[in-house]
């Protein structure tokens, strides 16, 4: 699924707070240098406007996009915004008080003080805050990983102009040329990582998030090299100079330097993007609660059954392609892994996903651990991390995935999640693993808020039920 870079208010909420924070702090100091060294949050006059200016603060920031591109300004240009907005921010704090007729009751020299002193700390806040955000993009694993095609003779001038802006929400981590063979060599401190008869391959089996389509072949070829890419849930940007109305999901954007039309399988607003990451860390915090009070009761049960740990990990697949550790309550005996190819001729699921009934390798009380879906608790955590979502798509083991065929990557378009479409029509009655990428594909294509909450209720029926647990 594709984010749309769009809503600089959404986009940079950890900016809006740390104002509204530096905001508050240069309002109490310069009340206190005007009426003495008080708790000012005894007066009741004080926390008035102090709600007031949080609220003027908040208007003038998202009528007035102060944020955008505020990674990517330089100092002085910081500093002329940081006044500009505490200037607007004192006027209108002004027209406020005349309006409302409370000049009164607040000394204008509190206000001046305010508006100097928030220039001063905003300014500061921000400088060091940038500098912490720009270090972690450097190094996040996080940012789109964007793969560039494109005609040998332009390719060095496509990488160049994504790389044109720095601090992007995305990072070219290769190249390929259509109508030549240069792996193996560097185009821009680019890695060329794949000839053209290679490429649907590596895009199948590496972390491949998006790509760059700037090749000059016919409408159907552009069409049908789209299509493939599409259909593992990658998200295409594609040169202007043709034209696609098949194309699902259209929006035509900037990258770097390049104006392009992205296709994707779904696409989300920031302003989703946020919604649902909160509702992830709340989620989390709330699950991660539960949780410690399962292991007061899950522990001794299952040292006691089954001598060992009493979290089972294991690496796991998740966005496209990225690997991750899930956490779970142990239900199954420590040679559960090693017994598993055994039982492989008992497996009731038809295709790359392993199920059976009566699973000698699950010790008694682990059945009900099952049965009853606690197992899945410690997962909380993996979601207040930020590897898996509340709602997604259940991540697949390393040797499942080596085995996917390329229309099975679209179910890795999306974060993986605690529960998800599968799960909520029918869990493990389902056992043709083709169906459960179906399922997977209109749950990404439909995708929504609305349809989260919506499996986030049934899931809770569902469990509460205990329909289709192994």
């Amino acid at each position: 699924m594709y984010q749309r870079q769009k809503g600089s208010f959404y986009k940079h909420f950890d900016f809006l707070i740390l104002d509204f924070i530096v905001l508050e702090v240069a309002y109490a100091l310069s009340h206190m240098i005007k009426h003495g060294v008080l708790n000012p949050f005894e007066d009741s006059n004080f926390l008035v406007m102090a709600g007031v200016l949080l609220l003027i603060q908040f208007m003038v920031v998202v009528f007035g996009e102060y944020y955008k591109d505020i990674l990517r300004r330089g100092y002085l240009v910081e500093l002329k915004k940081v006044i500009v907005q505490n200037t607007i921010v004192l006027a209108v704090t002004f027209s406020f008080m005349f309006i409302t007729k409370l000049q009164p009751m607040y000394s204008r020299m509190v206000f001046v003080q305010l508006w100097g002193i928030s220039i001063v700390l905003m300014y500061g806040e921000r400088l060091i805050w940038k500098r912490l955000v720009r270090n972690k993009m450097r190094n996040s694993d996080e940012r789109s990983r964007m793969l560039v095609i494109s005609d040998e003779n332009v390719l060095a001038q496509c990488i160049q102009q994504l790389k044109e802006k720095r601090y992007q929400s995305f990072k070219v981590i290769g190249a390929v040329a259509y109508d030549a063979q240069m792996k193996g060599s560097q185009v821009n401190d680019v890695p060329v990582v794949a000839d053209w008869d290679e490429i649907f391959e590596y895009a199948k089996t590496q972390v491949v998030d998006e790509v760059f389509l700037n090749i000059c072949v016919p409408e159907e070829i552009q069409k049908n090299i789209t299509g493939r890419f599409l259909e593992m849930g990658i998200a295409v940007h594609i040169n202007l100079n043709w034209n696609q109305s098949e194309l699902p999901n259209k929006v035509v954007e900037k990258l770097g330097e390049c104006c392009v039309l992205t296709t994707s399988i779904q696409t989300a607003t920031t302003y989703q993007v946020f919604i649902k990451r909160a509702m992830d860390i709340v989620g989390g915090l709330i699950g991660l609660f539960f949780t410690g009070i399962l292991c007061v009761f899950l522990g001794p049960i299952i040292y006691l059954q089954s001598p060992g740990p009493i979290f089972f990990s294991q690496i796991r697949v998740g966005r496209n392609g990225r690997k991750f550790r899930i956490y779970k309550f142990r239900s199954m005996y420590m040679d559960a892994e090693e017994r598993k190819k055994e039982l492989m001729s008992q497996n009731k699921m038809n295709g790359l996903m392993f199920k059976m009934d009566d699973d000698p390798r699950i010790f008694p009380a682990g059945k009900i651990i099952r049965k009853l879906s606690l197992d899945e608790f410690p997962q909380f955590w993996n979601v207040l991390k930020g590897d898996m979502s509340l709602v997604g798509t259940r991540p697949p083991t390393v040797d499942e995935f080596e085995q996917y065929e390329a229309h099975h990557k679209v179910r890795l378009a999306i974060k993986p999640g605690l529960t998800g479409m599968w799960q909520v029509s029918g869990r493990s009655n389902i056992t043709d693993f083709e169906e459960v990428v179906k399922l997977d594909n209109k749950y990404i294509a439909e995708w929504n808020l609305r349809l989260d909450l919506k499996i986030l209720c049934r899931t809770v029926a569902v469990v509460l039920g205990s329909e289709g647990s192994v």
